[in-house]
């Protein structure tokens, strides 16, 4: 795959990842605190999100977001953000705001370096390939 630069976020480069596919990349440095994405996507309800969940995990992917209790983001049909890989020791966190999720910056992030963040599905029930020396193995 050859590296671009996100429609999205003129701070991210979308290009081939040593954790998983698709990776997200920081074009220069991005200061921690920095609102770099949002995750986008189809807003379905959240039974539906669990449904297409399920499916997709026996795909080996996650792109459904619970946004709250009543609603879900289904990242599957959304932007760039849907390719920021796990990571049991991330550099970005994401946050739930005025009905939307922002990726953010969890501390300074280097140029060149790739975007991670913790998914925090707490079933641990897939392979983890993040490579952090605190990995758990399993997301």
């Amino acid at each position: 795959m050859i590296a671009r630069v996100s429609k999205e976020s003129a701070l991210i480069l979308v290009k081939e990842s040593k954790i998983q596919g698709t990776g997200v990349f920081a074009r220069a440095l991005i200061p921690k605190g920095t609102v770099i994405i949002e995750y986008t996507g189809e807003r379905i309800s959240t039974k539906e999100g669990l449904r297409r969940d399920k499916i997709q995990k026996q795909q080996g992917k996650f792109y459904v977001f619970a946004l709250n209790a009543q609603w879900s983001v289904d990242g599957a049909t959304g932007g760039d953000a849907r390719f920021i890989n796990h990571s049991c020791n991330p550099n970005c966190k994401y946050e739930r705001k005025d009905g939307k999720i922002w990726i953010c910056a969890l501390r300074d992030i280097k140029a060149g370096e790739e975007l991670t963040y913790d998914y925090e599905d707490g079933k641990k029930e897939m392979p983890c390939n993040c490579g952090a020396k605190n990995c758990f193995g399993k997301m």
